[in-house]
């Protein structure tokens, strides 16, 4: 396809109405009258041979074709805007950019209000996005870093994309202190046996531990999964379950919480944090800052462990 031949104001106009789903909305959001916005629907009906958004009774519809472009409409207004907001030098004190970080909740109970007060202080007029490194969005990892600065994440999960050491941590046993069948320590039988509360837990999808405990010949008893690592220790309290969890994580759980940190029983090694990010931003000023950032804040951690 010849870019050259294209208007690429359709791009913007396209990506409101794939939002807005309404005419009206999107001609609000873009600036523009609403019969502009209508030549703009015209012109994409013509060129993609679809509708892309049908009326249904007092409101508009996406067509099958709209639902697939909405993402890479997306994702193509989010590398067009960085493309145009580059530049040569970046001034911290005076950027106004959006930095976004593909990172876990444990990641943010770590180091978020480090991360977000170091840049409130550097770069006060920036804007940090954190969002949920999700097992799909990892399993394209190079794709997903096309649009985010970061991939906070543990070693085991990506190869051949570059990356910084950030920290390291270890994993303990969680259990409800009220559990009379645990005393002040785990046994490896009772790993086998009892009901577990695990994160992740799928074909692809686990943490370092937990792959680790298959390889050494224990599969959890599974009878609750979540996404979440800082919904754990709920999900342990007042029951007979165990779960495994990052030590600087367990941590920080209230004592209010009814759960204690007990030694993991088996050998498992630690887990060793990383922040990874797409090639294209290895000279990137802006994405130098961010990552020498990140790395400051993690100094910051380490004084503190």
């Amino acid at each position: 396809m010849n870019l050259a031949s294209l208007d690429l104001n359709l791009l913007v106009a396209l990506h409101a109405l794939l939002q807005e789903r309404s005419v009206t909305r999107a001609a609000e959001r873009m600036g523009l009258s609403q019969p502009a916005v209508s030549a703009h629907l015209g012109k994409l009906r013509r060129h993609f041979g679809d509708d892309l958004l049908i009326r249904v009774g007092n409101s508009y519809r996406l067509t099958p074709l709209a639902v697939q472009l909405k993402e890479r409409v997306r994702v193509a207004i989010s590398g067009v805007e960085r493309v145009f907001a580059a530049e040569p030098d970046f001034d911290p004190a005076s950027s106004a950019r959006e930095f976004s970080l593909l990172i876990s909740d444990y990641g943010v109970a770590v180091l978020g209000s480090e991360i977000a007060a170091l840049l409130a202080a550097e770069a006060p007029g920036t804007r940090l996005r954190l969002t949920a490194n999700t097992p799909s969005l990892v399993e394209q990892a190079a794709q997903a870093l096309v649009n985010h600065d970061l991939l906070l994440m543990p070693h085991g999960f990506i190869t051949d994309l570059p990356y910084r050491e950030l920290y390291l941590d270890d994993w303990v046993c969680l259990v409800s202190r009220d559990n009379p069948d645990v005393g002040e320590e785990l046994t490896v039988e009772q790993l086998k046996t009892m009901p577990w509360v695990v994160t992740y837990h799928g074909p692809t999808a686990s943490t370092p531990a937990a792959r680790q405990m298959r390889m050494l010949g224990i599969e959890p008893n599974v009878q609750v999964v979540t996404e979440t690592f800082l919904t754990v220790p709920s999900l342990v309290r007042g029951t007979g379950r165990v779960a495994l969890l990052q030590r600087r994580l367990a941590a920080g759980v209230p004592a209010e919480l009814g759960v204690r940190a007990l030694p993991c029983p088996l050998e498992i090694g630690p887990l060793r944090e990383a922040m990874w990010w797409h090639p294209m931003y290895d000279d990137d000023p802006e994405h130098r800052y961010l990552r020498d950032l990140v790395l400051r804040a993690t100094a910051v951690l380490d004084q503190n462990p």
